[in-house]
């Protein structure tokens, strides 16, 4: 299947029937076959089942089976390389672009309905209404989908390593994944995200992210939507135009602006925003997906230039929720990092983790200044 800017999609099945798709760059070198997965794979394991803590009404997915995932393997058992003789991985074949399903998910296989060979929930949630409702001892299925998306078949790096060619391909993916997440029964939001290093708790270090299609709207969706009800429909707009006349701007396009937001929390904190209203990747353009790649390669690595060694990051892209508050809630992302310096990281004691009051360390305006030098230092 093509898609936009010459990016090619492939579609197979893993042994035990997960599904597995390439996204193939526009200059590929590869040719269109793929091979077959050839391994024996025990069946998938049980859908977890989610708890509700009644003191916040937020769900709590107990998915035992992530206990088992792979930590750390050598550079010859890397579990997302192409498969060889002697490394039996998830992917069979050489590829430019990945996306499967996790082997041990935190949400899934089964959906609210069966859909594409994923087994019905025995007990899925019931809408909105239903989850907002307290009760103790209140459980439903986690229903729901984890992907993994590989940036590339090499066994160490991340997005920014990448080429503009291929971080290009990645959006593209993205972009796909999401509408095809969004549509499957029980979604209520999508969720891409690339955790980097080891102070983060990466088991691997593949180049890699995830895709999270939840049963519901997470708690920190719920907050912001909270917050455009009590300000104004065009918040995001508002932010980003106070951010644009303001001194922390790091980088900024035709399409895209990265900030470091006037209440930071974290020492390393950057967020970007399209200029126009898209709620979700599969909402973005063309020309807004084409200067992405670039500049947020340009972020990431500037990034990784304020220390002489890379940066431990979580990059979070919020998305609007699949049915709400579609023209309000806008696609965003969320980069931040724990390190306070080259050799300290910023811990969530009692007051950040237990109460939720956070402490900054570094005023947002010094913050933005280093990245900003550092941003300006990058060539691709």
């Amino acid at each position: 299947m093509p898609l936009g800017a010459g990016v090619v999609k492939r579609s197979t099945r893993l042994d035990d029937g997960r599904e597995l798709l390439y996204y193939d760059d526009p200059d590929t070198t590869l040719g269109p076959e793929r091979a077959v997965d050839a391994r024996t794979l025990d069946p998938r394991p049980e859908t977890a089942t989610m708890r509700q803590d009644i003191l916040t009404g937020d769900w709590i997915s107990i998915a035992a089976s992530r206990q088992n995932r792979a930590f750390l393997p050598p550079a010859e058992l890397d579990p997302l390389a192409p498969q060889t003789p002697t490394n039996p991985s998830e992917i069979p074949s050489r590829y430019d672009v990945a996306v499967f399903e996790n082997k041990s998910p935190s949400f899934g296989p089964a959906l609210a309905e069966a859909f594409g060979g994923a087994p019905a929930a025995s007990d899925p949630p019931r809408g909105i209404d239903d989850l907002a409702h307290l009760g103790l001892g209140r459980t439903r299925t986690s229903v729901g989908r984890t992907e993994v998306v590989c940036f590339s078949p090499e066994h160490a790096g991340s997005f920014g390593t990448q080429t503009v060619t291929r971080a290009r391909t990645v959006i593209e993916a993205w972009a796909d994944r999401t509408a095809a997440l969004s549509a499957l029964p029980g979604i209520e939001q999508v969720f891409p995200f690339e955790n980097r290093g080891e102070a983060i708790g990466v088991t691997l270090p593949h180049p890699h992210g995830q895709i999270y299609a939840y049963p519901y709207i997470t708690p920190r969706t719920t907050r912001l939507l909270d917050s455009i009800d009590r300000t104004a429909p065009d918040l995001f707009q508002r932010i980003l135009e106070f951010e644009q006349a303001g001194p922390r701007v790091v980088l900024r396009g035709e399409h895209w602006t990265a900030f470091v937001p006037f209440a930071a929390r974290w020492p390393i904190e950057v967020h970007l925003l399209p200029h126009r209203h898209v709620a979700d990747f599969a909402e973005t353009n063309e020309a807004e997906r084409d200067e992405l790649a670039p500049l947020y390669l340009r972020l990431l690595r500037g990034i990784d230039a304020l220390y002489e060694t890379p940066t431990p990051y979580i990059a979070a892209w919020h998305q609007a929720p699949v049915r709400h508050a579609r023209d309000t809630a806008r696609l965003h992302l969320q980069l931040t990092s724990p390190r306070r310096a080259a050799d300290k990281l910023k811990f969530l004691a009692g007051s950040e983790a237990a109460m939720g009051a956070w402490i900054g360390d570094i005023p947002p305006e010094t913050a933005a200044a280093h990245i900003r030098e550092a941003v300006e230092g990058v060539t691709l």
